[in-house]
């Protein structure tokens, strides 16, 4: 795994995108709905390069020759006073990388990386029974609660989210 830089994600953007279109055909509540176009897939990584670029996100790849299998995010609030926190967003994994270890060390590497840059909170929210929530579960994230009818899943239908957190750092250590 490795973080991308803007330009290195702007010019992955097309096999990004068929990681994005893949998970959102197997399912998964990532933000779009399916089909996902090829071209659309695209265009919304090449507009995450100028976050990347402001510090505003960080992005890591994880890669099967030079196919991308994952991804993991992180986004980082703009506000003074929540400085010490970013989210965990777009953890993905390709249905044919699926079952190595991937979905756990995809976060892993964003909790380290957090931790490293002086950021003491984590969040994320994702579909409540989902297989991702199951996975943040065991990995030590902590359930904050349930909001009905938060986002569609890729066919259309309204699916309660789950949100949780994880301390890192010293705020891991006293809770």
């Amino acid at each position: 795994m490795h973080p991308l830089d803007a330009d290195e994600l702007a010019a992955r953007a097309e096999d990004l995108a068929a990681l994005l279109a893949d998970t959102v055909a197997g399912g998964a509540s990532v933000g779009f709905l399916a089909p996902l176009a090829p071209d659309a897939a695209a265009a919304w990584w090449r507009e995450r390069a100028a976050q990347v670029a402001a510090g505003r996100l960080a992005v890591w790849a994880a890669h099967d020759g030079e196919r991308t299998v994952g991804t993991v995010s992180l986004a980082f609030p703009d506000k003074p006073n929540s400085r010490h926190r970013a989210e965990l967003v777009k953890l993905m994994v390709h249905r044919r990388a699926r079952g190595r270890g991937l979905g756990r060390r995809l976060p892993a590497t964003a909790e380290d990386a957090a931790a490293a840059a002086g950021i003491t909170l984590l969040h994320l929210d994702t579909e409540t029974g989902s297989p991702a929530e199951r996975l943040y579960r065991s990995v030590g994230w902590i359930r904050a609660g349930v909001i009905p009818d938060y986002a569609a899943d890729p066919a259309g239908t309204l699916r309660p989210t789950t949100l949780y957190y994880k301390h890192l750092g010293a705020a891991a250590a006293t809770g």
